[in-house]
C-alpha cells in the first residue's frame, strides 16, 4: 500500500541544528541523493538553534547550493523541540519528516518511514535497530520515554524517536500553542492515536556529543507532567486528604486513650509529630502548585516558544 507521501509525492524534512557545522554539508548531500527518489516536490528546513560555531554559515552555503533548502535562524538557543516547532510550522508539504543533524539518523532510511505512513496511519517513529548511545544516555532516554508513556497514556510513546514522519495537518492542533516548554511528541499525541513504528538503522555520532544529560531529561519529564497533565494537582489533593485523615485518626486515638486510661497526655510529642506531617504535606503540595503557577505566569506573559532572527532560501520545489 502506498504511503501518503508516495501518492502525493511531496514532503518536508525538518532538521534542528545546533553546533553542527561539521556535519551539515554531508547531511544535505545525502538528502540530495535520497529525496528525488521519494518525492517530486520536497524541501529541507534547517533551523539554527543558536549555534555557537559556523552552523548558520553552513546553512547559507546549503541554501545557495540547493534551491530546495531553506534556513531559519533563531535569536538564541531555545532547545531542540522549540526549534522543531519552528520548522514544523514552516513546512509547506503534506508530510513532514523530522531528524537530527548529527547523521545518527541516516537519510537513506527516510523511505522506510514514508512507506510505513500508510493512509491508516498519521504518525510513524523510526526506532533504532541498535542504539548507538552510551549506557547512561540510553538508560536516561528509556526512563524519559517510559515517563512519557505514563504521562500521555499513549502506548507508542515508549518507542518515540526524534526520527519521525507525520501528516503536516497534525500541526493544526497546536498551531496556537505558546510557552517555553515544548514537547513535540506530547503535542502530536493531542492529535492522533493512529501511530506506528518501524525499525531503522541508526549510525554512530560522528562529531560532538549529545546535548542531553540527566538534568535536562529530568527537566523535560517535569515539563511534560506539569504542562500537559493535571494529575499532580489531584495527587497533591489526595495526599492532603489522606494526611488529614491520619491526623484526625491520631487525634482520636490519643484522646480516646486519655479518656480510657486517664494517663497524662504527651501533648508535646503529639503536636511535634502532627506538625511535621502537616508541614511536609503542605510543602509538597505548594511545590506542585508552584510548577503550575509558573506555567500560568508564562502563558499570561505570552512568552514565545521561539523568535526567528532571519530566514533564507526561497520556497522553491525540489526537482526530482
Amino acid at each position: 500500500m502506498l504511503s501518503q507521501c508516495a501518492r502525493e509525492r511531496e514532503c518536508t524534512i525538518v532538521v534542528p541544528v545546533y553546533n553542527s557545522e561539521a556535519t551539515l554539508a554531508t547531511l544535505t548531500e545525502r538528502l540530495a541523493a535520497v529525496l528525488p527518489g521519494v518525492a517530486d516536490r520536497f524541501e529541507v528546513v534547517l533551523v539554527n538553534d543558536g549555534s555557537r560555531d559556523g552552523s548558520w554559515e553552513s546553512i547559507g552555503q546549503a541554501v545557495r547550493k540547493y534551491p530546495w533548502v531553506r534556513g531559519i535562524n533563531l535569536m538564541r538557543n531555545y532547545g531542540q523541540h522549540n526549534a522543531l516547532l519552528a520548522g514544523i510550522r514552516a513546512s509547506r508539504y503534506s508530510v513532514t519528516v523530522t531528524m537530527d543533524d548529527d547523521l545518527q539518523h541516516p537519510p537513506e532510511e527516510i523511505p522506510r518511514l514514508l512507506e510505513t505512513l500508510t493512509p491508516e496511519k498519521d504518525l510513524v517513529y523510526g526506532v533504532p535497530a541498535e542504539s548507538q548511545q552510551g549506557f547512561s544516555r540510553r538508560m536516561s532516554s528509556r526512563l524519559t520515554k517510559l515517563w512519557l508513556h505514563r504521562v500521555l497514556g499513549v502506548a507508542i510513546a515508549s518507542r518515540a524517536s526524534a526520527f519521525r514522519a507525520f501528516r503536516t495537518v497534525l500541526r493544526e492542533a497546536f498551531a496556537h500553542y505558546e510557552g517555553p516548554a515544548v514537547a513535540i511528541d506530547a503535542l502530536l499525541a493531542w492529535t492522533t492515536t493512529r501511530t506506528a513504528s518501524v525499525t531503522v538503522r541508526h549510525d554512530p555520532r560522528r562529531h560532538g556529543r549529545s546535548q542531553y544529560n540527566w538534568f535536562k531529561l529530568a527537566r523535560l519529564a517535569i515539563d511534560l507532567t506539569t504542562t500537559f497533565r493535571t494529575w499532580p494537582l489531584r495527587l497533591a489533593s489526595l495526599i492532603g486528604f489522606v494526611v488529614t485523615l491520619l491526623g484526625l485518626s491520631a487525634l482520636a486515638y490519643v484522646l480516646g486513650s486519655y479518656m480510657a486510661t486517664g494517663k497524662p497526655l504527651s501533648v508535646f510529642r503529639f503536636l511535634a509529630s502532627a506538625l511535621a506531617i502537616f508541614s511536609g504535606a503542605q510543602l509538597f503540595t505548594l511545590g506542585i502548585l508552584g510548577e503550575y503557577l509558573a506555567r500560568i505566569h508564562h502563558r499570561v506573559l505570552r512568552e514565545p516558544a521561539y523568535v526567528v532572527r532571519e530566514r533564507i532560501g526561497e520556497p522553491v520545489d525540489g526537482d526530482a
